[in-house]
């Protein structure tokens, strides 16, 4: 018993160390850019850079862009599946699953080749087009997760009695989505938008081909002209992954909690 125990201790900390050491090996890095001393320099370098602010900022609109837009897909198809159609779930898995077998650089090629400047669509002729056609990308890419986090909270939930109730109070069907469904799923809906978060913030292929200034391909640019910034960025990036998990963690426990709405 006491070996096992040790044995496992032993997989934890090797485990923790395959990815803590190499954090802390660029946190440290980051901070030397001043020769002799450690410093904020490098941060500072960063935060006063206008296009870390365009980037960053860009970024962020077209993440709260995909979680509205992906939110308004998902819930609605969700539970119009474990309503109505519930022979056609295995189907819709398959069809959420494929962003995950596809390669992103793949789909970005689809893209452009459908919705080019010369096609019966062309999104990419205009940058709000091509805004718009970034944020399809984004929902495509974040879907898996996603629908799963909602299809994971309306199991939590009668679906159909609550809706039934509904009805039955003369409510409508945008009643019955945005005043019961909605807050009883809300929890895997931010859980799906925690997630979404941290997709967009480090996508770089969708970005890159599109063209348009997101902070992935701006992480790659930082990285390939300076030493100590790409580091700083890197730890950037990493806080805000590992912000959106403990969000989602709070999240996730808040909605065990949490009491379904009649």
């Amino acid at each position: 018993m006491k070996t096992q125990r040790l044995g496992a201790w032993i997989a934890i900390i090797l485990g923790a160390s395959y990815f803590v050491i190499p954090l802390i090996g660029t946190i440290e890095f980051s901070l030397r850019m001043r020769r002799g001393e450690y410093s904020l320099d490098a941060y500072e370098s960063v935060f006063s850079d206008a296009q870390f602010h365009q980037t960053f900022g860009y970024s962020m609109l077209m993440a709260l862009l995909t979680i509205i837009f992906g939110m308004l897909l998902v819930v609605p198809t969700a539970y119009w599946v474990r309503l109505r159609l519930p022979q056609m779930r295995p189907v819709v898995e398959f069809i959420t699953l494929l962003p995950l077998v596809i390669p992103a650089i793949v789909i970005v090629f689809g893209y452009l080749r459908m919705y080019n400047s010369s096609s019966y669509l062309p999104l990419t002729g205009s940058t709000t087009g091509t805004n718009a056609l970034l944020v399809f990308s984004y929902i495509t890419l974040s879907l898996p997760y996603m629908y799963r986090a909602v299809d994971t909270a309306m199991r939590a939930i009668d679906v159909r009695t609550l809706t039934e109730a509904a009805e039955s109070l003369g409510a409508r069907w945008t009643t019955i989505m945005f005043r019961c469904i909605f807050p009883n799923v809300m929890s895997g809906v931010l859980s799906g938008a925690f997630i979404t978060l941290a997709i967009v913030m480090g996508e770089f292929t969708f970005a890159a081909l599109l063209n348009r200034p997101a902070f992935g391909p701006y992480l790659q640019l930082v990285g390939a002209n300076k030493a100590y910034e790409p580091s700083a960025l890197a730890v950037i990036a990493f806080s805000i992954t590992w912000l959106s998990m403990g969000l989602l963690n709070l999240v996730s426990r808040f909605g065990k909690a949490r009491p379904a709405k009649a």
